[in-house]
């Protein structure tokens, strides 16, 4: 938060009100007294408190306040400060930021200025889980620490449809470190747990099975593999903790970055300096929108622009529409909050409402639950809304309730929000908003779905799931399609896998996964999982043993409540053992699939399926074998495991056969709504957030272990390969620079339509034939040590050499995908980085020509930072994603747009001219300039810089080099 100015001097001191016999002051907007208040809609409110408290006439002004009231008039056309109550880091963004930060500490200090006056102006929480390798997985080691692929032979026998808990007494079970008692394990028929013992952060358990490796195993294997192989990331993660003011980091091996704002770090308000004010944030991860289920403003932002808000620097927004989404009519008990997402999905997707706040209201929202409301919070980036707005009523105070809130925080909230009407009856219409306009849903209309098979906005109804299937069969090659041709379709291929012969055929499902992923966080829907896994076992029922399961929770309080419910020995029964804490399977994480059912996917030439309970799904990402991928609720990913195909009618057809040969449909073992919600109640109270807040507060010992200097300066090893200082701050000035034209530049790339983030900046691991790979290599690194571009984001010669590194990318230069371009001077195809590289060394300048959406997808912020390093001065298409836009004008890109009707065909363009671009001394928002070519053509771009703002960070070479010149 920017620091309030003193109550005389602030042009709102009228405003201020009192709370708690005159203890709490706050500003209140409701005394301006103007009816247009009463009309905002209740997210704006929350603009427009914060415009108010932190006006101080430079960053805010009161002309913003002004336009914040007139919302109805100026949406989408007035652009506004916004400074959010605190920053969300990850450990993928976040490291990055902060080591621009003590880099940013070198700079400064050369220049003779005290290092320490460094830090971030705003609260940051950097969250050091986030994604996480598997390399074991059902209880068997995966070629550790890196699997390579293939089927190792310490996998033990195949699960047995007859094995049952053993009885109490006796000797250990599992045999090997994390293996547990049996008197300490349930044998009941009801599953309720016994004791419930803790190593560290994980529940110490009774395996259920005869595989040689207990669970608890493999997720310690898996927590100790990601410590080890992050030891310098993490050193560095104390020493921020140490060096900075305003910093919090939470340890490793807790929980995943989204789930734990949710569930530790908000507070709904704020209290700083005697002044309460709304909770807000924004966060370097995507699903930072889940926050807004709890009443919370806050999105996902880059790299760069967490830092500049760090830095006390408000985000410029233009002022947003707000779509009211009002909710009518009863929900069906089968129903999950999955399956009301995937249903909100595509109904607002197709709506229209890129860009766009979506508020929700009307008498449906009652009716769900605060977990229900954050999972449907979490999928605005899949129908690109800004967020998805939940205010706060009495639902959301009786969830604090069982969480980590007093009586008197509770009772303080509710008045604080009540007396600025931040709080909702939606029972009520006279308190309804004005919208932008109003989108209406039924509940009730509401069945069963999945997503696929491959893209999120396709939905099927599981009642459908299995015609559609064929039918994506039979379609040409295309979003839905594969094009199997009929006298392929009934192909069966044979294997063997652990002593027994398995079939495969199209739709068979060989990975079922419930994964770290924001969807899980929701109690209810884990709940249906287990104890429909229990229902199962108790069935007589198995998952076959070829398929990859795997259970990744959010956070250790999801494993507390399985556990504590007596499900999570079920989930373990059918394969779906803890592997850890973080983003796996859904980023392409999973462990290698069995080498015998790799080669008869290929001996078929088989759409093998994948099942997960995420929000990412799209082709190849999971595995490049499995073409269809479905996203589904975490009980149908249990459903179809069991099935082993996604060809299954639910109806019709049996999940499978008891041990007497009685038949089992999917109804006879799906848990009631009124079951799920009763032991919801019983079992997600304070008591689990009391632990969570514990194990947070406490560490790890391996946390503890960490050493780290107590210096005000990093000291940076030069061996390191994680964690270097980049040189964003070389030969830095304390005089603004001049423009600097672009003359006689080479297009490093000439692209088409909608490249993605993934494209630019891949976050997954790194091939052996990469860029990358060779630098490791010659560090002396082996391919198994390389861990993947996430986890090395702290080091820019790393990143640099991965951008552009992803084998999707297609290169009009080249002509096919991979990560190659054309050196022009040369005619030779090499690396992109390889080819910059060459650019630079000879001193050439660079641009990429682009088509439509440049840079849509996930925030990440080397999207900007690696062009940057790699010498591109501008990036000329048809259209950018704004995000994107942005962080390349805080990297000091320039983001041109051909006219309109204009692209690099019309203007006959090859690419393998040398363009020119000759900037004026005065740069202006939206101006045109001139692009010439060494063919003679000449043609107009539009500048794409919004405000003065962005020309003025443009000018100093972007927002890192601006901020250090303003402590210079």
């Amino acid at each position: 938060m920017a620091h309030t100015s003193p109550v005389k001097e602030h042009p709102y001191s009228h405003l201020i009100d009192t709370l708690k016999d005159g203890q709490i002051k706050f500003f209140n907007p409701y005394k301006l007294n103007d009816p247009r208040y009463d009309k905002l809609p209740l997210s704006i409110r929350v603009l427009l408190e914060a415009a108010i408290r932190n006006c101080d006439g430079f960053y805010t002004k009161q002309e913003d306040v002004r336009n914040i009231l007139h919302w109805q008039q100026e949406q989408n056309k007035a652009e506004v400060p916004f400074s959010p109550a605190r920053v969300l880091l990850q450990d993928f963004t976040g490291i990055p930021a902060m080591v621009d930060l003590a880099a940013m500490r070198d700079a400064v200090a050369k220049h003779g200025v005290d290092p320490s006056l460094v830090n971030p102006k705003c609260p940051t929480d950097l969250i050091v889980d986030h994604s996480l390798q598997i390399d074991y997985s059902k209880c068997a080691i995966q070629n550790a620490p890196n699997p390579g692929g293939g089927e190792g032979p310490s996998q033990g026998p195949s699960r047995s449809v007859h094995s049952r808990p053993p009885s109490r007494g006796g000797a250990q079970c599992g045999g090997q470190r994390g293996s547990c008692s049996k008197a300490a394990c349930s044998d009941s028929p009801g599953g309720s747990p016994a004791s419930v013992q803790q190593i560290e952060n994980t529940p110490l358990l009774c395996p259920f099975h005869l595989q040689p490796v207990s669970e608890v195993e493999t997720a310690l294997r898996n927590q100790e593999m990601e410590l080890i192989r992050n030891k310098e990331r993490l050193q560095f993660f104390k020493w921020c903790s140490k060096a900075f003011k305003n910093v919090n980091v939470v340890p490793p091996d807790v929980g995943a970055v989204h789930q734990l704002n949710l569930e530790y770090l908000s507070r709904v308000v704020q209290v700083s300096d005697g002044f309460i004010y709304p909770d807000s944030v924004v966060g370097t991860d995507s699903h930072t929108t889940m926050i807004n289920g709890l009443g919370i403003l806050g999105w996902g932002v880059g790299g760069i622009e967490s830092e500049a808000i760090m830095l006390g620097q408000p985000i410029s927004l233009t002022l947003p529409q707000v779509v009211g989404c009002k909710l009518v009519g009863s929900i069906n008990p089968l129903t999950t909050s999955i399956d009301i997402v995937l249903g909100i999905t595509k109904h607002l997707r197709q709506a229209g409402i890129a860009g766009k706040f979506v508020e929700f209201f009307g008498p449906g929202v009652s009716q769900l639950s605060v977990p229900d409301r954050t999972t449907i919070a979490n999928m605005c980036p899949e129908y690109n809304a800004t967020v998805s707005f939940f205010p706060v009523d009495q639902v959301t105070l009786k969830h604090f309730k069982k969480t980590n809130f007093t009586q008197e925080k509770l009772e303080l909230l509710e008045s604080y929000m009540k007396a600025v009407k931040l709080f909702r009856s939606y029972d009520d219409p006279s308190e309804d908003p004005q919208y932008s306009e109003v989108i209406e849903f039924n509940l009730s209309s509401m069945v069963p779905y999945v997503s696929g098979p491959k893209r999120p906005q396709d939905r099927v109804a599981v009642s459908s799931m299995k015609e559609d299937f064929q039918s994506c069969l039979d379609e040409k090659v295309g979003f839905k399609g594969f094009h199997v041709a009929k006298e392929k379709q009934e192909i069966r291929v044979p294997f063997l896998h652990g002593g027994q012969e398995y079939q495969l055929s199209h739709g068979s499902v060989v990975i079922a996964a419930v994964i770290s992923c924001t969807n899980n966080c929701n109690p209810s829907v884990m709940l249906t999982a287990g104890l429909l896994a229990r229902k199962a076992v108790e069935a007589g029922l198995l998952v076959k043993p070829y398929i990859r399961t795997s259970l990744a929770p959010g956070s250790g309080m999801v494993t507390h409540y399985l556990n504590a419910s007596g499900v999570l020995p079920y989930f373990n029964k059918l394969g779906f053992e803890v592997i850890g804490y973080g983003c796996a399977t859904c980023v392409g994480n999973t462990a290698p699939l069995p080498e015998a059912v790799v080669d008869a996917i290929k001996q078929g030439d088989l759409v093998a399926c994948g099942v997960l309970s995420g929000n990412r799904h799209f082709e190849g990402r999971l595995c490049d074998c499995v073409r269809a991928n479905y996203l589904a609720s975490p009980p149908l990913v249990v459903a179809y495991a069991i099935a082993g195909t996604v060809g299954v009618d639910f109806e019709k057809e049996p999940l499978g056969l008891t041990s007497d040969g009685k038949e089992v449909y999917l109804r006879d073992i799906w848990p009631s709504r009124e079951e799920v919600q009763q032991i919801e109640e019983d079992t997600v109270f304070s008591s689990i957030f009391k632990d969570l807040r514990g194990r947070m507060e406490k560490g790890n010992t391996f946390w503890k272990n960490v050493e780290c200097s107590d210096s005000l300066l990093f000291p940076w090893d030069h061996k390191s390969t994680y964690i270097r200082s980049p040189s964003f701050f070389s030969k830095l000035s304390k005089e603004v620079p001049p423009p600097q034209s672009i003359e006689n530049a080479h297009a490093l790339l000439f692209l088409g339509d909608k490249v993605t983030t993934d494209h630019i900046s891949p976050a997954g691991s790194i091939a052996r034939v990469s860029a990358a790979a060779k630098y490791l290599m010659s560090k002396r690194l082996t391919p198994r040590e390389f861990n993947s571009y996430g986890a090395r984001r702290g080091n820019d010669a790393v990143m640099t050499r991965g951008t552009f590194a992803s084998i999707k990318l297609q290169n009009r230069f080249i002509g096919k995908p991979g990560p190659k371009t054309l050196h022009i001077p040369s005619g030779q195809t090499l690396d992109v980085f390889e080819a910059a590289d060459r650019y630079q060394r000879d001193g050439i300048p660079l641009i990429i020509l682009a088509g439509k959406d440049y840079g849509s997808g996930n925030s990440r912020d080397w999207v900007a930072k690696g062009p940057y390093l790699l010498g591109v001065r501008a990036v000329i298409a048809e259209s950018f994603e704004k995000l994107h836009r942005n962080q390349l004008v805080g990297m000091g890109i320039m983001p041109l747009q051909f006219l309109s009707g204009q692209n690099a065909d019309s203007l006959e363009l090859s690419g393998k001219e040398r363009f020119s671009i000759t900037l004026p001394e005065s740069l202006s928002p939206g101006q045109e300039l001139t692009v010439k070519t060494s063919q003679g053509k000449s043609f107009s771009v539009t500048a794409l810089f919004d405000s003065d703002t962005d020309v003025i960070l443009f000018q100093h070479g972007g927002l890192l080099r601006y901020v250090a010149r303003t402590l210079l």
